[in-house]
């Protein structure tokens, strides 16, 4: 007589799992606190900062914050625009025991890019050849991107994981800004965990050489046309006042 086959034996002889037990008193609660994800800000609010918070009074505002789960996770529209934007960025970095590191990247704008909501990437250039980031990189993953913009005083934090990928011809060209006559070395990819725009308090408020040299320009045009308009009134205004032709 033929059988129906088991599919999975292991499974089929094994000793039956013993009943759940009723949940101690308090476990309850203690399921429900595990089960509630720490907030987003989380990646940068320690518990000896929170400490820090609460002796100096700003505790219970960041609370409330966290009570909506903290920190924006996703690249938004508005944060896409201002990455796109971006010709200087810090990204900063550690070592396994800690040691920090600070890296300066920049290029046109469009050079820091935008792959999906969470994925941001850029072409390393060659550079001095010390290689500190991919070295911490390498060890440990954790990583910052530190956006600002003097012009409008606004400056944006982008915690994450960053790794580095070479050698991809492919993603290399994809990723190479147009114009740019710096030699390409690799991909940095950089995974956001979450992000946090600063008020503009103290930051000096400067404008880019390029962008001076238009608004110039543009002024230059106006006061030539304003000139030219001026010499056009005068010289209607000395028509109408030279005194009439006498008679002959």
């Amino acid at each position: 007589m033929s059988h129906a086959p088991v599919a999975d034996r292991s499974q089929a002889f094994a000793p039956s799992a013993p009943a759940p037990s009723a949940p101690a008193p308090g476990d309850a609660l203690a399921t429900s606190r595990a089960a509630v994800p720490a907030p987003s800000s989380d990646v940068a609010f320690s518990a000896a900062v929170k400490a820090i918070q609460a002796r100096r009074g700003s505790r219970a505002a960041y609370a409330r914050m966290e009570a909506d789960g903290g920190w924006e996770q996703r690249i938004t529209p508005a944060l896409q625009a201002e990455i796109e934007a971006q010709t200087s960025v810090f990204l900063a970095t550690a070592s396994a025991d800690g040691q920090p590191y600070v890296q300066h990247r920049g290029g046109p704008p469009g050079f820091l890019q935008v792959l999906d909501e969470h994925t941001l990437a850029f072409v390393d250039f060659a550079g001095n050849r010390q290689y500190i980031t991919q070295g911490n990189l390498a060890e440990n993953p954790k990583a910052q991107l530190f956006l600002i913009d003097y012009a409008r005083r606004r400056r944006t934090k982008v915690w994450g994981t960053a790794r580095v990928v070479e050698p991809d011809a492919a993603l290399l060209q994809r990723l190479m800004p147009a114009g740019v006559a710096a030699r390409p070395e690799q991909v940095l990819l950089f995974t956001v965990t979450a992000w946090d725009r600063n008020c503009p308090q103290h930051i000096p408020q400067r404008l880019d050489a390029d962008d001076v040299r238009a608004a110039l320009a543009a002024r230059d045009e106006r006061i030539a046309a304003l000139e030219a308009e001026l010499a056009q009134w005068r010289a209607a205004g000395a028509a109408l006042s030279a005194p009439p032709p006498r008679a002959s």
